[in-house]
């Protein structure tokens, strides 16, 4: 292998980006892939991977941002390994936020060296994926195919808020992010904001929910100078006008075959996993979908090689290697822990199903009978009261299980909770959690010892859905029964009146899991999450704790005919695989 570190490359404005080569000791013309991101390019190469070997997501030496793929797997098949640093960060000069031809300009400059065949390909994951959607709308010719696994937002760009906070509830993933070292930024003394937005950051600077979040709270203080997509995201929390027509019209530059998808970890962090599925669904174009299993990828990234290696062979050298012989769609099923495969994402064959919020805290999918079958009692609420994360660190809920369930069930896709309920304040946050309890071979009865759901069932968390109460606006026309679409502009962000009754249609995070026989299927209905570690940090990077609110709000949840909350879920007939 030949290293090449540091070489500068001109944009067309003149500003030089820092760019590393990596290419096969031998003669010749080699197709190319280029990676690119916010991520420090000096910590990609082999040499990281040569002292460092293959860490699990619980190991303490993890490091979320070495991302831009194995070196030496790629040049031992006979492809060049190109990683850029973009604009305003590390080693390269401008400012982000002003590369709209960048990687464009780049791209030309690969094909004319004497090294590169003129083929260029796209690797990395996270942040290199993003860039690569990006990359693949500005739409130079010589880029023949992407991979963008951990896909990052499809709307309003790689840290667009829909994708980034569904149903408006803020977290601290990009806190997190940059303290753990993943960005570089430069600091002065905080400057006067223009008075738009310095009405924004006083009004941000009032606000209480933040307050009680000091470590959130001193960014706001630094006015945008420290972590700045988390500042942006206090200041300016909600989708910008626009943002969706933009997004649908990016789709449609995007004509190149693309691999996308991400892994079942990734609901934590959300943007990865929605991104994949929106970008999957939007553009038009010959495309595959990867949905890998719950535990979060090694770093160094190394895995899915073998995959990237045959989707390059193909698209870049012609050769014949089947992967688009294959279903579009593949994805780990937890539970019966194995692949299936599929024609589109959701799956055709999907069953949508509805399980009720029933009395005495179950699931069920009869409907409740009308008040004037069951009386009036029916129609009263289930409570439960949440003291803000400033005096408790305990999670109030209510946990909604089927019975023991007879056969398997197969639940692949995105799910849907509608729900009734009141609360006492203008606010809340709800967050749902979908789990799979058991295995449960008790029957209740009211004997001593069997009245209750034992206490010692294991519980496995697959994914969960968010929604802040005032952000509950639709989206009527793009929303489907399977993904509630709200505005989330601010125009359509509304206190709600305490007391009222409110339909809430909250999106649940798509999971695939098969739930065996004698397991319930379990709904947690919660309104805080708390973090981990002491000054408001987090003993994992990619799990992230959320803005909650300051006050006590009791949440009444009702179930009643008038009021039939219940999930939508995707059921997947055991013919199917």
């Amino acid at each position: 292998m030949i290293e090449e570190r540091d070489i500068y490359v001109t944009m067309r404005d003149g500003t030089r980006l820092a760019v590393d080569v990596y290419r096969p000791d031998a003669p010749g013309k080699y197709p190319v892939l280029y990676a690119s991101a916010l991520h420090n390019k000096d910590i990609q190469g082999p040499d990281i991977a040569d002292i460092l070997p293959p860490q699990p997501a619980h190991a303490p030496l993890w490091f979320g941002p070495i991302e831009a793929g194995d070196t030496r797997c790629f040049i031992a098949n006979g492809y060049v390994h190109v990683i850029a640093q973009p604009r305003g960060s590390a080693k390269s000069e401008g400012h982000y936020g002003h590369e709209d031809t960048d990687h464009y300009d780049l791209i030309e400059w690969i094909t004319q060296q004497p090294w590169s065949d003129g083929k260029v390909g796209m690797v990395g994951i996270s942040g290199f994926a993003g860039e690569q959607w990006r990359a693949a709308a500005q739409g130079h010719p010589a880029l023949k195919a992407i991979f963008p696994y951990d896909a990052c937002s499809a709307y309003g760009g790689m840290f667009g808020f829909r994708d980034f906070n569904p149903g408006g509830v803020l977290h601290s993933f990009p806190y997190l992010l940059d303290v753990f070292s993943t960005v570089h930024e430069s600091r002065d003394r905080p400057a006067e904001l223009p008075a738009a937005e310095e009405e924004l950051w006083r009004r941000a600077m009032r606000n209480p929910d933040y307050k009680q979040y000091i470590n959130l709270y001193n960014i706001l203080t630094q006015k945008g100078q420290r972590t700045f997509i988390m500042y942006l995201m206090m200041t300016h929390p909600w989708e910008l006008d626009g943002t969706v027509e933009r997004a649908e019209e990016t789709f449609k530059k995007i004509k190149i075959p693309f691999y996308t998808g991400s892994g079942a970890y990734a609901y934590t962090y959300k943007l990865h996993w929605l991104g994949a599925q929106h970008y999957f669904g939007n553009v038009d174009a010959p495309k595959k979908l990867l949905f890998t299993g719950p535990a979060h990828l090694e770093r160094p990234f190394h895995q899915h090689h073998d995959e990237i290696i045959r989707w390059y062979d193909h698209w870049l050298k012609g050769q014949n290697t089947g992967i688009m012989d294959e279903p579009p769609v593949r994805y780990w099923l937890m539970g019966a822990n194995e692949w299936r495969t599929g024609t589109d994402w959701p799956l055709p064959e999907t069953q949508w199903t509805k399980y009720y919020l029933s009395h005495w805290e179950t699931l069920s999918t009869e409907p409740p009978r009308p008040a004037s079958e069951a009386g009036a009692s029916a129609r009263e609420p289930d409570v439960f009261t949440q003291m803000p994360v400033t005096r408790t660190t305990k999670v109030e809920r209510l946990r909604y299980m089927t019975d023991p369930l007879p056969h398997d069930v197969t639940v692949a896709g995105p799910i849907t909770l509608t729900l009734y309920a009141a609360i006492d304040q203008e606010d809340t946050n709800w967050i749902i959690v979908l789990r799979d309890v058991g295995p449960d071979v008790s029957v209740r009865t009211a004997r001593e010892g069997e009245r209750d759901v034992p206490s010692t069932l294991p519980e496995r968390e697959l994914t969960r859905g968010w929604l802040k109460a005032s952000y509950r606006a639709l989206d009527e026309k793009r929303s489907k029964p399977w993904e509630p679409f709200h505005k989330l502009t601010q125009d359509a962000i509304a206190a709600v009146k305490p007391g009222e009754v409110v339909e809430y249609q909250i999106q649940i995070l798509a999971t695939a899991n098969q739930f065996k026989a004698g397991h319930r299927i379990c709904l947690d209905i919660t309104s805080m999450d708390v973090p981990t570690g002491t000054g408001a940090m987090t003993n994992v990077e990619y799990i992230p704790y959320h803005v909650c609110s300051s006050k006590t709000v009791t949440h009444k949840i009702y179930r009643d005919a008038e009021r039939p909350s219940h999930l939508l879920l995707p059921l997947i007939p055991a013919s199917a695989s």
